[in-house]
């Protein structure tokens, strides 16, 4: 079975990775893929930081890949919202993967020091399908996130 040293540390998985810091969402990422049919990239949030509540026009698949386990927040357009977690422990109910269906708003955080996990997209990701949530409409569309709406918006 394959296992990482548990004293490994955020930076030492930004370096062996070659992680750069990620704009406007926050976190580290590196592009593993991409075609003109697919993207994958590594994407890593330390403890403190957050990928700000963001939506996309297409759907995006996250893998859990290491570290603590992953919050995501997901707010759907027709007004329902789910909350995953992701990671190892899927007895305890975490999950291994989520999709994010395209047009959701989401927003993730780590439940511990660190968090490593992927996302694949198909068609790949663009810059123009991105967009970032604004809290004060989000939180007027979701009041029962309102607190957690805060703490992922920059």
């Amino acid at each position: 079975m394959f296992s990482l040293p548990s004293e490994l540390t955020a930076q030492q998985v930004i370096e062996t990775l070659s992680l750069e810091p990620l704009p406007h969402e926050g976190g580290y990422f590196k592009r593993t893929h991409s075609s003109p049919h697919s993207s994958a990239i590594y994407y890593l949030l330390q403890e403190g930081d957050f990928s700000a509540l963001h939506s996309l026009t297409e759907t995006e698949v996250y893998h859990w890949y290491a570290g603590s386990p992953l919050e995501i927040l997901v707010l759907l357009p027709d007004g329902e919202s789910t909350v995953h977690r992701l990671g190892p422990n899927i007895i305890g109910g975490e999950l291994p993967q989520a999709v994010i269906p395209a047009g959701a708003t989401h927003g993730s955080h780590p439940l511990g020091a660190w968090s490593l996990v992927g996302t694949t997209m198909s068609p790949p990701f663009t810059w123009e399908g991105f967009a970032l949530g604004d809290a004060a409409m989000l939180t007027l569309a979701y009041p029962q996130h309102a607190q957690l709406i805060r703490k992922l918006t920059r």
